[in-house]
């Protein structure tokens, strides 16, 4: 059995009206310093968006959910940010923030896989399954 490791990950937030504090899912960053992984998924729920904020700029919303998996991945199609150490990247992505895009508090786990860490997340934090779909087991 491969050794387990510990990793810290996020869950990316749209605050359409940050007054009202309503929000969805939209997805993950995990970042796992002994695998030297920092990676994210967003996939954003354009229906439930438009239904929680109809005048939102989904284009706008899109595009800075789109930038984060570009930082984590780093490199300079990632900008300034994406220059920055993979540690720094990590906590520049989770600071808080009083924005449309957000991030919950970081929690930790453990995995042996961090990318099945990820998609598990994903499936479990972010992705809605179908009514009467019955939880995996």
């Amino acid at each position: 059995m491969p050794a387990r490791s510990s990793f810290d990950y996020a869950i990316v937030r749209v605050v359409p009206r940050v007054e009202r504090g309503e929000c969805i899912n939209a997805g993950i960053i995990l970042f796992c310093l002994t695998s030297r992984f920092l990676s994210a998924k967003v996939e954003l729920d354009e229906p439930r968006l438009l239904a929680l904020a109809p005048d939102v700029d989904v284009e706008l919303v899109r595009s800075h959910l789109e930038a984060i998996p570009r930082i984590c991945e780093g490199g300079r199609k990632a900008g300034p940010i994406g220059q920055l150490p993979q540690k720094e990247r990590w906590h520049w992505l989770v600071a808080p923030r009083s924005t449309i895009i957000q991030t919950a508090p970081v929690h930790s786990g453990l995995c042996e896989d961090p990318t099945r860490a990820l998609e598990h997340l994903m499936d479990t934090m972010v992705r809605l399954r179908p009514t009467g779909a019955q939880a995996p087991r």
